[in-house]
């Protein structure tokens, strides 16, 4: 059965090689996956993304974000949802923002709902949907393990890697050097990274983008760009090759989230380069990272600066081994695939139990 997707982006983030954030990297896998196996796949993003199928897309806001904002963007994916559905006999609508309860579809299509973010982020009121044929599902065990017992889920789909990241790269060497990757923002952490790169005498290279939130804005004006010098250096957003290049030279890649997080999409890859993982033992990490064998796992802040010179005596062999279980962008897109099929399945049951 050839299927047709229509998967809903956040509406600031460009769906893209560079996209910056891990619920639009999946999003681009799933789109991808889709058009390859013969499907039809519609996204709802911005203009300037770019997509293996069709590009329905939203004229958001530009500059700093404000209230109006949030009114304005939510309102022109509401019409780009319309409009999708008039024209295209759309089967399953994939809404992978947090704030997908401001417009789910009126129209009663099946609506899957990948919960990327920690459940405590979204609005009460979006985890009690009444809407019908609504499903959700999460991303690792120890989201699922703290998700409200009345929320139905189905079941968890974690996130894919690029199967080319599991090859060998023998061209790119380890240089002297830590690197960070994410949206900067204050949960990241990155101002702890750096001073931990700091402590250790270490090179750094931070990527990532800063999103027009004055919070944002503000949180690297005052935490990250004080602590930038010549061996510590914020490079901005990378494309997928640079991404590659960077995760697979590093002498280890650090993740110093502040909150638990969902499943780490840069801890996968970075293991997936070769390259260990240091991090807080906190959420889905201590699933990814395989403590003293492929990454350090630490308590607290004071604990990094050892761990990132630790590191270094890690076995890159040792991280791709490991990485075999890990899903492929593959494997991810046929799990995705079959959800749809299960969605749509208890859609078509609901319905004849209500005729």
């Amino acid at each position: 059965m050839t299927l047709t997707v229509l998967s809903v982006a956040f509406w600031l983030t460009v769906v893209g090689p560079g996209s910056v954030g891990g619920a639009e990297q999946i999003l681009r896998q799933i789109d991808a996956g889709l058009v390859r196996r013969g499907h039809r796949s519609l996204v709802v993003a911005r203009p300037e993304s770019e997509v293996a199928g069709t590009l329905i897309p939203i004229q958001s806001p530009d500059g700093r974000v404000a209230t109006q904002s949030w009114f304005a963007a939510h309102d022109a994916i509401r019409r780009a949802i319309a409009s999708a559905l008039a024209r295209y006999p759309v089967d399953v609508v994939h809404l992978h923002d947090i704030h997908f309860g401001d417009y789910l579809p009126q129209q009663d299509v099946p609506a899957l709902v990948t919960l990327h973010m920690p459940l405590t982020w979204y609005k009460p009121q979006s985890l009690r949907i009444s809407r019908p044929n609504t499903y959700f599902h999460c991303v690792s065990r120890s989201q699922r393990e703290i998700s409200p017992v009345n929320l139905p889920l189905l079941p968890d789909i974690e996130n894919g890697i690029a199967s080319e990241l599991l090859e060998d790269a023998p061209h790119i060497r380890k240089q002297n050097f830590v690197a960070m990757l994410g949206r900067i923002c204050p949960e990241k952490g990155f101002d702890v990274g750096l001073r931990a790169a700091r402590r250790a005498r270490i090179a750094a290279l931070l990527a990532g983008q800063v999103f027009p939130f004055p919070e944002h804005e503000r949180y690297f004006a005052e935490q990250i760009q004080p602590q930038l010098d010549p061996c510590r250096r914020y490079i901005g957003s990378v494309g997928s090759r640079s991404r590659r290049r960077l995760l697979a030279s590093a002498q280890c890649v650090v993740v110093p989230s502040l909150v638990p997080e969902t499943s780490s999409l840069v801890a996968h890859e970075a293991i997936a380069s070769g390259t260990p993982v240091v991090a807080f033992a906190k959420g889905a990490l201590p699933e990814v990272v395989q403590h003293g064998k492929t990454g350090l796992l630490v308590d607290h802040e004071s604990d990094l600066p050892d761990a990132i010179l630790a590191a270094r005596s890690l076995n890159p062999q040792d991280c791709k081994i490991a990485a075999q279980r890990f899903y492929t962008s593959d494997d991810m897109v046929e799990r995705y695939i079959e959800t749809y099929h299960q969605v749509l399945e208890r859609s078509h049951r609901k319905l004849q139990t209500a005729s």
